[in-house]
């Protein structure tokens, strides 16, 4: 226990108090000593005068009451000192009986907490001990009916039981833990009998194509057998994933139909759709090389007669639910008064080439930003400002700005004929976009309508779906024409939609030379 200070309300005498008083009992006693010195010579020269011995003996009795006074001065403060002090001492002693009370009682409550854990903890183990010993009588039951059953089966067979009968011990056993669910759906679309149009209906994909994808994921895919249950095949897995894209149709219903449990095909979709971007999107998904742009631009220009266009541009909306954070920004105020019902959406920003394939995409923006601001966000944007678009054009709609290489259409009012032909073939190229987006979202059902994948893993589940849909048009997957999917994006004019001089003569320079060299459309006379 730590020592108490001792205070009091009157002030204790210091040393320099006691050094003043006796420095004035000092000078007192000199003062009398002079004065008697001085009273005997005064006697000697003057014996017969009387009244200076009055004098004297009067000044003699005045510093005797005077030594008196500070003498009964002191006394006084040394009795207030020991008074103080013994009041300091019984009330420190008080204050050390309180602590020492307080202590016992918090030292006994602490104890008999720790005696009440005690009691907990012991019943705990008790009850554990009788669950475990409840446990081991329901194995042992199951065990005995599982061995019953065996030898049941060994008794009205002919041929002894091989190693199939542990194999069926195990099956039986594992029943005991894993939910017997029906596959035979699976097992069906995975019989090499199985109808190609069927399968292609179901996966959106010809057989060859799902299994080169299987093949490709496979090594990040595969997991190894324990001993509880076997794993999945690679080929479910992925099928599920596909699947679930393909229709977006809920998880409880991609659960009955592979015969998994619903969290299990939840975490097979995300887990396939991060290995697709992982492993595939290198492969499939990346902005062109030098002799592939040369091709790109050939053909664009055979399309459209513009020179130098390297890829047509696009931004479309996914539905989302309402996020619970930053509501406000994905909020999409011009789908919620179309549709007269409060939409929320995030945005998908694609380049592509003349056949539909994506070059770049940007993922995940919310869906209350207009396209020029998505463009911003972008990492196409960065790489147009650090020169590696230089003297190559990428067309957009009328939401993009006029820039240096973003080439979009007139939109001022009273256009001449020159620029009414520009306009139409800006939209011959704007329209391999458009029509791209549209066979994206027919042919993966879940972009179509609200998932119930989280915010925070939708982009990758995006970003796997424009690789699927790049892997089906590389290798000709046609889409089925009841999957066609219309799209309705309101297009908004930004507030700046000239952002440079030079690329607006131009494009002045592009449409004249469309119309007076005779590759100019009709469609403007009509």
């Amino acid at each position: 226990m730590n020592e108490m200070k001792v205070t009091s309300s009157l002030p204790l005498p210091t040393q320099e108090d006691y050094s003043f008083f006796y420095s004035l009992f000092q000078d007192a006693l000199s003062e009398m000593n002079t004065n008697t010195t001085t009273g005997n010579n005064s006697r000697k020269r003057r014996r017969d005068n009387t009244n200076d011995e009055a004098d004297e003996g009067e000044t003699t009795t005045g510093n005797n009451k005077n030594f008196k006074e500070i003498l009964t001065s002191y006394l006084l403060l040394e009795e207030q000192e020991k008074l103080d002090q013994q009041e300091s001492a019984r009330a420190y002693q008080q204050e050390r009986q309180l602590l020492e009370s307080n202590h016992k009682q918090r030292s006994q409550a602490m104890l008999n907490y720790y005696n009440n854990l005690q009691d907990y903890y012991s019943d705990l183990e008790e009850s554990d001990e009788q669950l475990r010993t409840k446990r081991s009588r329901l194995s042992a039951s199951a065990v005995a009916a599982a061995t019953a059953s065996v030898a049941s089966a060994k008794a009205n067979s002919d041929a002894p039981i091989q190693s199939g009968g542990a194999g069926a011990t195990a099956g039986h056993h594992r029943r005991l833990w894993v939910k017997d669910r029906s596959q035979a759906w699976w097992d069906r679309c995975n019989h090499p009998d199985f109808p190609e149009e069927e399968f292609r209906k179901a996966f959106r994909m010809g057989r060859a194509t799902f299994d080169m994808i299987c093949e490709e994921l496979n090594s990040v895919v595969a997991k190894e057998d324990t001993m509880l249950r076997a794993a999945i095949p690679v080929h479910q897995r992925v099928a599920v994933c596909i699947w679930r894209l393909a229709t977006g149709e809920p998880l409880r219903l991609v659960s009955k139909r592979f015969g998994l449990g619903i969290s299990t095909c939840h975490k097979l979709v995300l887990e396939v759709c991060s290995a697709i971007k992982t492993v595939l999107m290198p492969k499939f998904l990346q902005w062109p090389d030098e002799e592939a742009l040369k091709n790109i631009k050939d053909d664009f220009e055979s399309v459209s007669g513009i020179p130098n266009v390297v890829g047509s541009m696009y931004t479309t909306h996914i539905p989302i639910i309402a996020p619970k954070i930053s509501v406000a920004a994905y909020f999409n105020k011009r789908h919620t008064e179309r549709n007269q019902k409060t939409s929320y959406s995030i945005t998908v920003q694609g380049v592509v080439d003349p056949r539909g394939v994506f070059t770049d995409v940007c993922i995940g923006w919310p869906g209350s930003m207009p396209d020029d601001q998505v463009l911003e966000k972008s990492a196409l944007y960065q790489r147009a400002n650090a020169g590696f678009l230089k003297g190559v054009w990428i067309v957009g709609s009328s939401g993009y700005p006029l820039m240096d290489w973003v080439l979009v259409p007139y939109t001022h009012q009273h256009l001449t004929w020159t620029q009414h032909a520009f306009n139409e073939k800006i939209g011959e190229i704007q329209r391999v976009a458009k029509e791209a987006f549209s066979r994206l979202k027919g042919r993966w059902s879940c972009l179509q309508k609200r998932t119930e994948v989280k915010l925070q893993d939708l982009p990758v589940v995006l970003g796997a779906c424009c690789v699927l849909h790049n892997i089906c048009e590389m290798r000709n997957e046609v889409v089925d024409p009841e999957l066609k999917f219309e799209l309705i994006d309101d297009e908004m004019v930004p507030e700046s939609n000239l952002r440079s001089v030079s690329s607006m003569q131009t494009r002045d320079n592009i449409a004249h030379n469309l119309l007076h060299h005779g590759l100019a459309g009709t469609a403007f006379f009509q």
